[in-house]
C-alpha cells in the first residue's frame, strides 16, 4: 500500500479515504477483514456521556454555539488543553484549531499548565497564518482563557472571544474529537521518554500528518490542508 498507517490504525472509514485517493475502492467490511489478516488494530474509545450544562458566563458568552461548519479559513479558531505523560511526569499540550478545515494553525507544549501555555499557542497560530484579525476564539471556561493575560492578547489581536457553557464538552467538540485521536492514533500507551521527544513527535503529529495526510469525515475525506488549496483555486483565498 502507498499510504502509511499510523501506529495504532485510524479506523476503517479513514483507511478506506487513504485507499481512495491511490485509487483502490473497498468497503469497510474488506477493510476489516483486511486489517484483521494483517493484525491490526482499530482503537476507538467507547461512547462518553458528557454532562448537559447551560451556564455562559455573562461577560464571555457561547458566541459560536456550536455552528462548527465556517465559509472560510481564519473565521473561527478553537482552542483547548490536554495532558501527555512524559519524562515521567505530565506535560501539557495547547492547540490551536481552524474550524473551515479542521486544521491545526498553532500549538505549545509545557510542564506547567498555565496562562503562558495558551498565549505561546495563540501567538503561533497568529503568526502562522499571517496575523489575521476578526477571528472568533472559541475555549472552554478554563482559568487560562480567562485570565487576563490571554483576553488581552486577543484584544491586541483584534479577536473576539466565545466560551462553552460551563461543563458541556459538546460545545467545543471539534477540539475533543482532535485530542482523542492524536492520543488513541499516535501518543505511545507508555507515554514518552522525555519531553522534547513528546514535542518532536507530537509537533509531526499535528502539523504533518493531521493536516497533511489524515483525511477527515468533516472535510468529505479530504485533508485540512487540501480543502484549503481547493478553496484558494476557486476563489482566490490566501
Amino acid at each position: 500500500m502507498a499510504f502509511q498507517l499510523s501506529r495504532r490504525s485510524a479506523g476503517t472509514r479513514t483507511i478506506k479515504h487513504m485507499l481512495a485517493e491511490d485509487g483502490v475502492h473497498a468497503g469497510r467490511f474488506l477493510i476489516g477483514r483486511l486489517m484483521n489478516e494483517l493484525g491490526l488494530v482499530c482503537k476507538q474509545p467507547g461512547k462518553h456521556r458528557y454532562k448537559l450544562a447551560k451556564a455562559e458566563r455573562l461577560d464571555l458568552p457561547n458566541v459560536l454555539n456550536r455552528q462548527f461548519d465556517v465559509s472560510a479559513p481564519d473565521c473561527v479558531w478553537c482552542g483547548d488543553i490536554t495532558y501527555i505523560w512524559a519524562g515521567s511526569r505530565w506535560v501539557y499540550l495547547a492547540v490551536v484549531l481552524d474550524l473551515y478545515a479542521r486544521r491545526v494553525v498553532g500549538w505549545s507544549l509545557s510542564d506547567k499548565v498555565d496562562t503562558s501555555l495558551v498565549v505561546r499557542a495563540l501567538e503561533d497560530a497568529y503568526h502562522r497564518r499571517g496575523k489575521p484579525q476578526e477571528v472568533l476564539f472559541h475555549s472552554d471556561q478554563g482559568s487560562q482563557y480567562c485570565s487576563i493575560l490571554f483576553r488581552q492578547r486577543l484584544w491586541r489581536y483584534r479577536m473576539e472571544q466565545s466560551m462553552s457553557r460551563r461543563g458541556n464538552c459538546w460545545d467545543n467538540a471539534p477540539m475533543e474529537r482532535l485530542f482523542r485521536s492524536l492520543k488513541t492514533e499516535w501518543v505511545p500507551r507508555i507515554g514518552y521518554k522525555s519531553q522534547s521527544e513528546a514535542a518532536m513527535d507530537i509537533g509531526w503529529y499535528l502539523m504533518t500528518y493531521y493536516n497533511q495526510q489524515r483525511p477527515h469525515t468533516a472535510n468529505g475525506g479530504q485533508t485540512p490542508n487540501i480543502k484549503e488549496k481547493n478553496l484558494n483555486s476557486l476563489s482566490g483565498f490566501s
